[in-house]
């Protein structure tokens, strides 16, 4: 009996594997049918769309001039779409949550499928949309480069974080929108000046030292350097950050034990939580003696923020809400 079952199982996961592998060579002989090719860069002819080159971290690749069906597999590429007015019929979502950054306007993702979690894409889903661009990174979906660029064109950056903004610029490349894509950074360099105005100016901002801590499920506390996302918009906006921040572990983040957390003493703290709070510690941490005693917690200037939005928003429609709730906890 216990054959029988191991031998039905190898049946149905070997059915399953071909189903996928159909799919996507079906996918892939209807892109090099339409004048493609399955590296993603086919040149333009007749039947086909324009197309122009793109460099991205997997080499050169050819894309439409105007792509209708995108797909993007990161938050950062949802962000980047939506930010330049181009809605994809495809995305991926976070691991943790079963939909997309409540961030991001319920009417401008309505309508986008779901696709799977990120860096664990749906690819036979992803191939259903028959999508004409991909969008994602290199440190996401950079195992699944020859499957993605089978199914379309696939526009790879390098990794995500502290590269935002190039990866901005990168996927408005891609997308054909690069006038759109210089008025909003214009517009986010004048919101910045705004908001560094509104809280004192730069000399006050430079002598405000403010650090962010993350509180993860299943890892120790993060102290947040100044190489990602979120320390890249602080420095935009000049505040002053602690000394701390410098012994990030390539810049990203210095991890501490609830024991060490007045480590992270500032003037002001951000906080946010992945997970639930209880497993990841917040709660428990931010009860303790050492988290009262630390200058923010007794100036009454430490402030809870949506981790959805300024860690994993990386975009400039998430940077735009973030400056917004900045100021306003800032000056309020």
């Amino acid at each position: 009996m216990a054959t029988a079952i191991r031998s039905v199982r190898r049946r149905g996961l070997a059915l399953g594997a071909l189903s996928l592998t159909g799919a996507l060579a079906l996918s892939a002989c209807g892109f090099l049918e339409s004048g493609g090719s399955a590296s993603g860069s086919s040149d333009s002819g007749s039947g086909s769309a324009a197309t122009h080159t793109v460099k991205t971290a997997m080499g050169d690749v050819k894309v439409p001039v105007d792509p209708k069906r995108v797909v993007v597999l990161d938050t950062g590429e949802l962000d980047s779409a939506l930010t330049l007015g181009v809605r994809p019929v495809g995305a991926t979502h976070s691991a943790s949550e079963d939909s997309f950054p409540s961030y991001l306007p319920a009417s401008e993702t309505k309508g986008i499928k779901e696709v799977g979690e990120i860096a664990n894409p749906n690819l036979e889903t992803v191939a259903s949309l028959k999508p004409d661009l991909i969008l994602t990174s290199k440190v996401r979906d950079g195992d699944r480069y020859e499957q993605l660029r089978a199914i379309a064109p696939t526009v790879m950056t390098e990794s995500t974080g502290s590269a935002w903004k190039e990866n901005f610029q990168l996927h408005a490349e891609a997308l054909g929108k690069q006038a759109e894509a210089k008025k909003v950074v214009a517009d986010y360099d004048a919101h910045v000046a705004k908001v560094t105005e509104a809280i004192g100016g730069k000399k006050k901002a430079a002598a405000t030292e403010v650090n962010f801590v993350r509180f993860v499920e299943g890892a120790d506390i993060r102290i947040y350097g100044k190489q990602n996302y979120i320390g890249s918009i602080l420095a935009d906006l000049g505040v002053g950050r602690p000394a701390i921040t410098d012994k990030a572990k390539d810049g990203f983040s210095y991890d501490v034990s609830p024991e060490k957390i007045d480590l992270a003493d500032a003037d002001v703290v951000f906080t946010s939580t992945y997970g639930d709070p209880a497993k990841a510690g917040t709660t428990k941490t931010m009860n303790s003696g050492l988290w009262k005693g630390l200058k923010a917690s007794k100036d009454g200037k430490v402030f809870k923020v949506d981790d959805r939005l300024w860690i994993a928003g990386i975009g400039y429609t998430a940077a735009g809400r973030i400056l917004d709730e900045f100021q306003a906890k800032m000056t309020g």
